[in-house]
């Protein structure tokens, strides 16, 4: 089954300390590209998550968006030493009285003192959840990789269809190839007819040239690799692995053979399917380019 690189998932997870949702989106792109935006307080779990991410969809550019809000009373973000802000502002203070100087801007002095204030580390916060959290996305890659699916399906139907134009195409050129060969042989015969009267024709030589001639427009080889490519093609559809940068080389011998068949063939009828085929062809290779 197809999997289409565009997809979108969503999650949630909320009790009565903690609100979470992981929001994935996904575009085609050739390879892996992640881009993770998340609370800064699980950035320690950025690597993980973002191979987490890759084993869940493999390939394209992802987008992957967690919000998290605690529900705890909220904690101030510093914490002050008493003990060492009180014993610099009372030398401070001594120390004015000493020389006589205001006290006015003793308390703003003695609170920039180094380590007065420091961060407090609130990371204890957040140190339960990271299992929850990553549910969560595991949930949103999951609900991500079903709409891929579900879009890989209707992709694939279009595929099946311009695939089975060109088959349709190419049974057409079988019919028109029938007698293609033989009705040249006669239409050269009849031109060089016409000169024999008037110029020595060495038959056996001319034999061997209407064959090199004619085997230069033969197109049976072509034909036939074309329809394995075909019915490889649909193999490798029905396959439940990523396929789509092999479905690609496929289109690419695909269009290797119409090509070929259109320049050999020397024929207006078969032209006119050759560039059905072409049209159909470039139309799976745009769907193609979505494929996972």
């Amino acid at each position: 089954m197809l999997k289409s690189m565009t997809g979108y998932g969503r999650a949630e997870f909320e009790d009565e300390e903690l609100y979470v949702s992981a929001t994935v989106k996904t575009l085609n792109a050739k390879h892996a590209d992640v881009n993770l935006h998340l609370p800064s307080a699980f950035t320690a779990q950025e690597i993980a998550w973002r191979q987490l991410a890759i084993t869940h969809l493999e390939r394209g550019k992802i987008v992957l968006t967690i919000n998290y809000e605690s529900k705890r009373a909220a904690t101030p973000s510093m914490q002050i030493n008493r003990a060492l802000f009180k014993a610099h502002y009372t030398m401070l203070q001594s120390l004015a009285e000493e020389v006589g100087a205001p006290a006015t801007a003793l308390f703003q002095l003695a609170l920039q003192t180094p380590e007065v204030i420091t961060k407090a580390d609130n990371n204890i916060t957040f140190a339960g959840y990271t299992q929850v959290i990553e549910r969560v996305i595991q949930e949103a890659l999951q609900q991500c990789d079903q709409t891929r699916r579900k879009e890989g399906a209707m992709l694939a139907q279009n595929i099946a269809t311009y695939l089975q134009h060109i088959k349709q195409g190419l049974a057409s050129v079988e019919k028109l190839d029938a007698n293609r060969i033989e009705a040249i042989r006669e239409k050269l015969a009849a031109k060089l007819a016409l000169l024999k009267g008037t110029y020595p024709v060495d038959e056996n030589r001319l034999e061997q040239e209407l064959i090199y001639y004619t085997e230069r427009l033969d197109i049976t080889e072509e034909k036939v690799r074309l329809s394995c490519h075909l019915a490889y093609f649909e193999a490798v559809m029905s396959s439940d692995q990523a396929v789509g940068k092999k479905l690609s080389f496929i289109a690419q011998e695909i269009g290797r053979e119409i090509n070929t068949i259109g320049s050999k063939s020397n024929d207006a009828d078969i032209q006119k399917h050759v560039v059905l085929m072409k049209d159909e062809l470039e139309k799976i290779k745009e769907q193609l380019q979505n494929i996972l």
